[in-house]
């Protein structure tokens, strides 16, 4: 009987998956059966997603420890037996690669000219006379169960990612978002965004925004497992749970490695900002816009950080907004400041800046401007005597530093 045509119910299994993953492990114990050798099934990326467990079929000591890992040993020779895998049109037998491990015979599994992953039998020198034919069999329904598998995952995907996206929006009922996201009540909680950096206008931007959809929730789910990614306006949004005072430094890291290897796979410079913790999944809203924030104040050199290293520009920043959208709050003589250096030739307004970043010590604001500190006394006489502004009073300090700072973009450090 061909092992098409064999029921294939829903057996042990990774946690994961749903039943067309416990399928795959139903199908190995067949193989096994049909072929006369321990089974593997795999993923294109050596991943085992299922293996045989009949009673007397010899295990040897790298199949053992791949199996414990679900993922295959990597080595130089290990890449190049899969090379000649994926060039045969069939099964193939692969010589043994050292002393304590058996040969294998393996085959491709495809769909439409697809890869979608091997199977593999670990042969002790008793494999059933038709052991090719009836692998080749297995191979054409795993390919079935495979894209079922695969198909089953892609709509799971997609149902998390718009339930992530309906959270944080706010639109979401958060206790049944927190359940159907595998999250505890009280589960904390942080946003983490990813953004490519001067892509969202070229031709291939959308391209490159699902690929690193793409890499980030591969991250992601090798850390947490089931998780929910989402590419909502060109930026990729993880729900990253806290599990203790240690995660903020993981999840740092985390993002840090997927920016690298986003830049690295997509040749195109990736930034991440992580939001504010917060207790519970109701307040996700507020960590994804944290998260926003930070990937706009975001220096030049800057490709990750967390809310709380860039909270003072993040202010800031919000700040200048909020002033700039109001008549009372933009008025001032910051305005008369700036005129009258355009109208005159002076640097009043620098001066001023430096002068209040360097908290009023004469010494440190001239070596901002790189002059004289002669020179900047005398500026800032001038521009009390032309424009009547009161350097005595510590409101209007305040506020006018505010002010140059946010509305005309002024700052002492660095320029």
């Amino acid at each position: 009987m061909s092992i098409c045509c064999w029921p294939v119910r829903s057996g042990p299994g990774p946690p994961r998956g749903g039943a067309a993953l416990g399928d795959l492990f139903s199908l190995a114990g067949a193989v096994a059966t049909a072929v006369g050798g321990a089974t593997v099934i795999e993923d294109p990326r050596q991943r085992i997603l299922a293996h045989s467990t009949i009673p007397g079929q010899p295990v040897d000591e790298p199949r053992r420890q791949g199996i414990l890992g679900r993922q295959v040993p990597g080595s130089p020779e290990n890449t190049e037996q899969y090379r000649v895998l994926f060039a045969s049109h069939g099964p193939v037998r692969l010589p043994a690669l050292s002393a304590e491990e058996l040969p294998r015979l393996a085959v491709a599994v495809r769909a439409g000219g697809e890869t979608l992953g091997s199977l593999w039998v670990v042969d002790d020198g008793t494999l059933a006379p038709d052991a090719e034919e009836a692998l080749a069999q297995g191979a054409s329904t795993a390919a079935l169960l495979l894209l079922r598998a695969r198909a089953a995952q892609e709509l799971s995907r997609h149902m998390t990612g718009d339930l992530l996206r309906r959270l944080l929006d706010g639109t979401a009922e958060p206790a049944t978002a927190a359940e159907r996201l595998g999250l505890a009540p009280g589960t904390p909680v942080r946003v983490a965004a990813f953004a490519l950096e001067g892509a969202a206008g070229a031709p291939d931007g959308e391209q490159a925004a699902l690929r690193l959809l793409d890499l980030v929730r591969l991250q992601c789910e090798a850390r947490y497992g089931r998780h929910a990614c989402v590419l909502v306006d060109g930026v990729v949004y993880a729900l990253l749970p806290v599990a203790d005072g240690r995660a903020g430094e993981r999840q740092r890291r985390l993002a840090e490695d997927i920016v690298r290897r986003a830049g690295q796979a997509l040749r195109v410079p990736v930034r991440a900002g992580l939001g504010d913790v917060v207790p519970e999944v109701a307040e996700v809203r507020g960590s994804r816009e944290d998260a926003d924030l930070v990937l706009r104040v975001l220096g030049p050199e800057e490709t990750v950080a967390a809310m709380a290293e860039v909270r003072a520009r993040a202010v800031l920043l919000r700040l200048g907004e909020l002033l700039g959208e109001r008549r009372e709050l933009a008025a001032g003589a910051w305005r008369d400041i700036v005129a009258y250096d355009a109208g005159h030739g002076t640097d009043y307004a620098r001066t001023l800046v430096c002068w209040l970043d360097a908290g009023c010590d004469m010494a440190r604001a001239a070596r901002l401007l790189a002059v004289h500190p002669n020179t900047c006394r005398y500026r800032l006489r001038q521009a009390r005597a032309q424009l009547g502004i009161d350097l005595d009073d510590p409101d209007e300090r305040l506020v006018l530093w505010l002010q140059l700072r946010t509305l005309a973009g002024l700052r002492g450090a660095g320029v």
